[in-house]
């Protein structure tokens, strides 16, 4: 385990000795591990990196405003609204890999390019050692690893976090005295709900899944999951009222991890699956029915695609 205490400076230092006097751009998504990054950026050299949050209409429900709250002290803060370059990029694509990297060119050329605005040549972003393993070992390619284009128009890439696992950045952003509403955030995908929807991305399957996820998210919250999702898997027939319905089927997941590396799904009590669904359904009339995935980690990844 990481002594939190001793890594922070020798973090700062490593980033102050990689950038010099240069300028970079920070990857921030709102999660752990870019948020304990850009913290540790930020310490280190100041307004001279620029946070940019880019809105690609992959994230979460709400995940937009929380970050604007949660870094509004970073005067540099960009906010990127990319949604309909993600969309359009994205368009009939179904297999995962090709989802991975095309969100992983897509992140670095908007990221390139908010750097050619401030005369940046340095990127900082997130990466923790899992990711390194599962891009390298051809298990799945993380967008901010293997999912990353062969050209890459910045002198460096700054990594502070890239020999961590995830329970040890969590340790670094409580003595950094992040909020727990960071520090103890699930883990969300860097490709974001595109591999949460089986197939093709459409609007419409992402208003699913970003509803379903809110509500998953908020019903097992006391069970304190390494991870909890929905994912939408494909269409099945169901009734609404009295009519025939052919509508979306919602899968939950939720799982217990140390690292993300392996992980068992959680039993989760039957009223409560009965509450996630009710909600699920009730909510969304396009739903037609959700399931629960109690598959482990391995013979599944924890995530869908």
């Amino acid at each position: 385990m990481v002594d939190a205490e001793s890594f922070i400076p020798e973090a700062i230092s490593e980033i102050e000795e990689e950038i010099g006097d240069g300028r970079a751009v920070m990857a921030l998504s709102g999660g752990v591990d870019s948020s304990v990054c850009a913290t540790l950026a930020y310490e280190a050299v100041g307004d001279r990196v620029t946070p940019v949050y880019v809105d690609t209409g992959l994230m979460r429900k709400g995940e937009t405003e929380t970050v604007r709250e949660t870094f509004d002290y970073m005067d540099s803060l960009r906010v990127v609204d990319a949604r309909d370059r993600f969309l359009e990029a994205l368009e009939g694509v179904v297999d995962p890999e090709e989802k991975r990297r095309i969100v992983g060119e897509n992140f670095i050329r908007v990221f390139e390019e908010v750097a050619h605005d401030i005369d940046a040549d340095y990127i900082v972003q997130g990466t923790i050692y899992p990711d390194r393993v599962e891009s390298e070992g051809n298990i799945k390619s993380h967008h901010n690893v293997g999912g990353l284009p062969d050209i890459i128009d910045f002198e460096g890439i700054v990594e502070p976090v890239r020999d961590l696992y995830k329970d040890e950045v969590r340790e670094v952003a409580r003595e950094l005295d992040l909020p727990p509403e960071i520090s103890e955030r699930m883990p969300f995908p860097g490709p974001g709900l595109a591999i949460r929807v089986i197939g093709e991305v459409t609007e419409e399957k992402l208003e699913v899944v970003r509803e379903a996820n809110a509500v998953v998210e908020d019903e097992l919250e006391d069970y304190e999951p390494w991870q909890a999702l929905a994912a939408v898997a494909g269409r099945g027939t169901g009734v609404k009222g009295d009519e025939r319905v052919h509508g979306w089927i919602v899968v939950v997941r939720a799982v217990e991890s140390r690292d993300g590396m392996t992980a068992q799904a959680i039993d989760i009590d039957w009223e409560t699956l009965q509450r996630i669904q009710s909600r699920i359904t009730g909510t969304l009339p396009n739903v037609a029915r959700v399931a629960y995935d109690v598959t482990h980690k391995p013979p599944a990844t924890i995530e869908y695609e």
